[in-house]
This record gives structure tokens, C-alpha cells and sequence, in this order.
């Protein structure tokens, strides 16, 4: 899980953002699990850094039953045919928060940070995995799936920022590879 240290929050937001986290990580722990709760301190973090910080305003809960929220929608956490899956009634009983008032604040969170379901930085593992959409890149004008490239044109998409991971090597293969 992604440590509070690493998240880059500053001094200003940081009480607010450290508050909301609790309240994501809570929920997660008991209702989603671990990848969840990483994301949601990346979306907060991303929202504490933003200038005006919109989390600076409404009750932490909210934003945090938002965040989740708005990750649920991004990563099919609301299709009954995935592993995973919970209701928005769920989250909603869960944060303690009105369904209506976490789907308002949730499309404000995926508007300001451009959330969707070609945005890897938002989506958990297994989604990444089978969205063809997130590995589509452009080479000399045509979109080709970079999984299909040779290892050193996935190498270089993966540096530009193009792709999640270098789909020959697999996220683990390409986490060991950036550390050397």
C-alpha cells in the first residue's frame, strides 16, 4: 500500500487528506480491499494537490465515500459479474453518506482528476489487464496494441508514460527492471 510519506501532500492539506485516507482505508479494509484502498490515497493525494484543494471544503466523509466511489465506477466495481463487486448502497451505508450526495460529489472527483476507463494511473490490476483500450498506442500514425510491439518499442512506451507496464515483461518484471 501506498505510504503516506510517498503521496506528496503538502503541509497545508495534509491534516484534511491524512483524515480523509483514515476514512477510505477503513472502508476498504472491511468492504473492498488493499488495491482499493492505494488507489483512493492516490486520488486523495491528487485532490489535496490541487490548488485551490477541493478538499479543503464539505465533510471528509463525503470526499472520502466519493473517492471510492468514483474508483467503484472506473474499475466495474458495480457489475455483478466481477469477483469483486458491491452495490452503491453498500458504500453508501458504509461511509454513512446519502447515495445521491457520494454520485454528485463522485463525478466531480473523476471530472477534476479526468478519470476513466483509459486512464491506467485510476484502474486496479485486473482491469488493466483486460481493458485492450489502455494498451493502444499510436506509432508513425497508426494505433497498434502495445502488446503486440517488440520489446524495445514496449520499453520505450512504458518510459514515455504510454503504457501501465511493459506487457512482456508483466508489472512485476517491470517494477524489478526500474529499480536497477
Amino acid at each position: 500500500m501506498t505510504e503516506l510519506d510517498e503521496l506528496n501532500i503538502p503541509k497545508a492539506t495534509r491534516p484534511v487528506a491524512e483524515e480523509i485516507i483514515g476514512i477510505t482505508d477503513e472502508v476498504c479494509a472491511k468492504l473492498l480491499d488493499a488495491e482499493y484502498a492505494s488507489l483512493a490515497r492516490q486520488v486523495v493525494a491528487k485532490l489535496a494537490r490541487k490548488r485551490p484543494s477541493p478538499l479543503l471544503g464539505s465533510r471528509r466523509v463525503t470526499w472520502a465515500a466519493a473517492v471510492v466511489y468514483a474508483l467503484g465506477q472506473v474499475n466495474f466495481l458495480f457489475d455483478s459479474s466481477r469477483e469483486l463487486h458491491r452495490t452503491a448502497d453498500e458504500l453508501s451505508a458504509a461511509f454513512g453518506v446519502a447515495k445521491t450526495t457520494m454520485g454528485s460529489k463522485a463525478k466531480q472527483v473523476r471530472d477534476m482528476l479526468k478519470m476513466s476507463y483509459f486512464k491506467p494511473e485510476f484502474l486496479r490490476a485486473d482491469v488493466i489487464a483486460e481493458n485492450p483500450m489502455v494498451w493502444f498506442i499510436e506509432v508513425d500514425g497508426l494505433a497498434m496494441d502495445a502488446r503486440s510491439l517488440p520489446l524495445d518499442l514496449q520499453t520505450v512506451a512504458f518510459r514515455r508514460g504510454y503504457i501501465p507496464y511493459i506487457p512482456a515483461l508483466g508489472p512485476e518484471g517491470t517494477a524489478a527492471l526500474m529499480q536497477k
